[in-house]
């Protein structure tokens, strides 16, 4: 009976415990499925109340300049002038003549122009070595030209043109400036020509570099023939300046 008993505890005992191990496991698995679920929960609460940034990229469209057309009617021209020119029919060295000239063409057709140009140029020169015991060093000697000319315009496009020129006209020379009136020897010690009136002609080309539709830099060098003493003479000059273009053709 005592066996029995001990049976019927014993039985009893394994029977609470399997009910304590089906409960715990039971309260684990709700513990668990609790947890995933405020997980679950949480992960779509934080996906539902989050709201992506929205980037805009702006874009900044700068346009084309405007197209260098080359179809003015009128166009002018101011620069600064250099020529390498003797002042006298001996004189063994050069003179540096620099002034400025001004230009205004009209444009007849896309190639062919009529040009009217003013230039004035300045300097002083060497004069023969005996001119030293008369006082005489380095005088002044200035010039005035007027002139009409040609351009033809050749190859061009947005950036650059390359045009062609001649023009020819008359120089007026006056290299007495520094001449005292008790010096009749003047011409004679120094070498210098006589003032006068003399034709003259510059024989180029020019290169327009384009800033814009109207405006342009124009670097322009020019053979010079000039007839001041008893043969033509050739000399190299060349200019610098800015272009201005207006008037349509």
């Amino acid at each position: 009976m005592l066996r029995l008993k001990t049976m019927g505890w014993k039985k009893t005992g394994a029977r609470w415990t399997e009910s304590r191990a089906l409960a715990g496991t039971l309260a684990m698995g709700l513990l668990i499925a609790t947890t995933s679920q405020g997980r679950a929960q949480d992960t779509v609460q934080t996906t539902t109340t989050t709201t992506p940034t929205k980037t805009t990229i702006t874009s900044s469209k700068i346009g084309p300049s405007a197209p260098v057309t080359y179809d003015n009617r009128w166009e002018t021209y101011i620069g600064l002038t250099y020529m390498s020119f003797k002042a006298g029919q001996n004189l063994p060295k050069f003179m540096n003549f620099g002034g400025g000239v001004v230009q205004g063409t009209y444009w007849l057709t896309d190639h062919l122009g009529a040009s009217i140009q003013y230039r004035g140029q300045a300097g002083t020169t060497p004069v023969f070595a005996g001119a030293d015991l008369y006082k005489i060093s380095r005088p002044l000697v200035y010039m005035n030209m007027g002139l009409l000319g040609a351009e033809y315009r050749g190859p061009k496009n947005q950036y650059i043109a390359v045009n062609y020129h001649a023009y020819g006209g008359v120089s007026h020379g006056t290299f007495s400036d520094t001449r005292k009136p008790n010096e009749p020897f003047f011409y004679q010690v120094t070498g210098l020509y006589r003032d006068s009136t003399k034709p003259i002609a510059y024989l180029g080309g020019s290169i327009d570099y384009n800033l814009a539709k109207r405006v342009a830099i124009r670097l322009s060098p020019d053979l010079v023939l000039t007839h001041f003493g008893t043969d033509t003479r050739e000399y190299f000059g060349i200019s610098l300046g800015g272009i201005y273009r207006f008037g349509k053709r």
